[in-house]
């Protein structure tokens, strides 16, 4: 890598002049170069889609597109999309949905479908003559975002609520317009944000004309949706009955395994190093659907994480209940997303992961993809609490590690059936490929 300076005029390059200019910072620049041009869609038309997502667009970066087939949800067959680079998450969702297939699939219910905004404000005049004139503020607020809201009501959405929230006792003068919202089945970002600033010009302009707010000083300060989402909320969850024999498992009986498996989540519940890797295995599914219908991922997990610390710490977001013989299994994850607007009618791939699905709502969607996080929770707990998690993790990470050094496809095959009773590694892989190359 060759030393770096400001550089500027960088946006006003066109692609290939930026290429050039990326790559002659590099010791392997006609690699770098070559790569990123053979990445581009063969498609001048979709790849000028691909290039408008975001900007500086040099090319594409690749990850895999996976399907789990045999998730039967809430009485209905799904097979999922999933865009996921990590090995074996595919294979896990794939093997759980089938199981739980056998044994009624996945349940699944909507708890909410509220969304947050707010608008953050200071204001040194007090709460209380906040509090005498805003339901006044409220109706102009109401009033003002009529033409941003209509259409979006007349799909059953809009504002749900609006309200003053007084937040001096952490920031002095500090105070929160505080607005709740149904966006049907977009995601709704852009909707709330419009809203909210058509609220904050209405907070303004009425601290501005009227005489009781001369003395005081009143600054918003920003305007901005809120990630947090723990009234949009889906709880989905599997069970079964507890029997005498290995239903579960093949090693422990099912009252052995429900009890190793109810104290392996436990563990996740009270111990919060444990929590955070759990969590990210129910996010290796959902994440994975969330990226392959063309949402937005990073809002998603940074909603579950902030749900699994809703009480102070850092938490499971599933749980096990058992009830009698019965044996459930339960995940309950805050998120928001959309089936229309944003990359989902963009990205081609996105519309046609919308259409395996067969075009679910976003209330649908939400299900399909909590479910893939809970067969991901499951394969990742069951395999903990029995055989051991890097058997089978190893296993498939196995062609990762070939590809490393640069095995052959007759060295990989030899090397599947070798692995196949021994376990995996860097150096196991290495010293075998060595033996059967000399």
């Amino acid at each position: 890598m060759k030393d770096l300076h400001i550089t500027t005029g960088f946006s006003r390059l066109d692609k290939d002049q930026k290429i050039d200019l990326v790559a002659s910072h590099l010791t392997e620049s006609a690699l770098f170069s070559n790569t990123l041009h053979n990445s581009w869609h063969r498609d001048a038309g979709v790849q000028k889609i691909y290039d408008e997502f975001s900007e500086n667009t040099l090319g594409n970066y690749f990850f895999p597109y996976g399907v789990a087939p045999n998730f039967l949800i809430n009485g209905k067959m799904y097979m999922l999309p999933l865009v996921i680079e990590e090995s074996s998450v595919v294979a896990a969702a794939s093997g759980a949905a089938k199981f739980w297939a056998e044994r009624g699939g996945f349940h699944s219910e909507i708890l909410g479908l509220e969304k947050v905004g707010q608008v953050h404000f200071t204001f040194d005049g007090g709460l209380s003559l906040l509090q005498r004139f805003f339901p006044e503020i409220r109706r102009q607020m109401l009033a003002n975002t009529e033409r941003t809201t209509s259409n979006m009501m007349k799909r059953g959405g809009g504002i749900t609520n609006i309200e003053l929230v007084d937040m001096t006792d952490k920031i002095p003068d500090y105070f929160q317009v505080k607005a709740t919202f149904d966006t049907r089945d977009s995601m709704g970002a852009n909707f709330i944000n419009s809203c909210l600033e058509e609220f904050a010009d209405t907070l303004r302009d009425f601290a501005a004309g009227n005489d009781a707010f001369a003395p005081f000083s009143l600054q918003v300060i920003m305007s901005i949706l809120s990630n947090y989402t723990p009234n949009c909320l889906v709880r989905t969850w599997v069970e079964g009955e507890i029997k005498e024999g290995h239903h579960y498992d093949d090693f422990y009986t099912d009252r052995e395994f429900v009890n190793r498996f109810e104290t392996g989540v436990r563990i996740a519940e009270v111990d919060s190093y444990r929590a955070t890797t759990h969590n990210k295995g129910i996010y290796n599914g959902i994440d994975a659907v969330v990226l392959a219908t063309g949402n937005d991922f990073r809002a998603v997990e940074a909603c579950g994480h902030a749900y699994a610390s809703r009480n102070g710490t850092y938490s499971s977001l599933s749980r096990v209940e058992i009830e009698e013989n019965v044996f459930r299994f339960i995940l309950e994850v805050p998120m928001s997303l959309g089936t229309v607007g944003g990359l989902t009618a963009l990205h081609p791939l996105a519309k046609l992961s919308l259409q395996l699905l067969g075009n679910p709502d976003a209330a649908q969607l939400m299900m399909i993809a909590s479910a893939a996080g809970l067969a991901n929770n499951y394969s990742a707990v069951k395999s903990l609490v029995t055989k051991g998690i890097q058997k089978g993790h190893m296993k498939m990470h196995l062609l990762n590690i070939l590809n490393v050094y640069e095995a052959t496809d007759t060295e990989k095959k030899h090397a599947v059936d070798y692995f196949k009773h021994e376990k995996v590694s860097h150096n196991a892989v290495n010293s075998f490929l060595q033996a059967i190359r000399s």
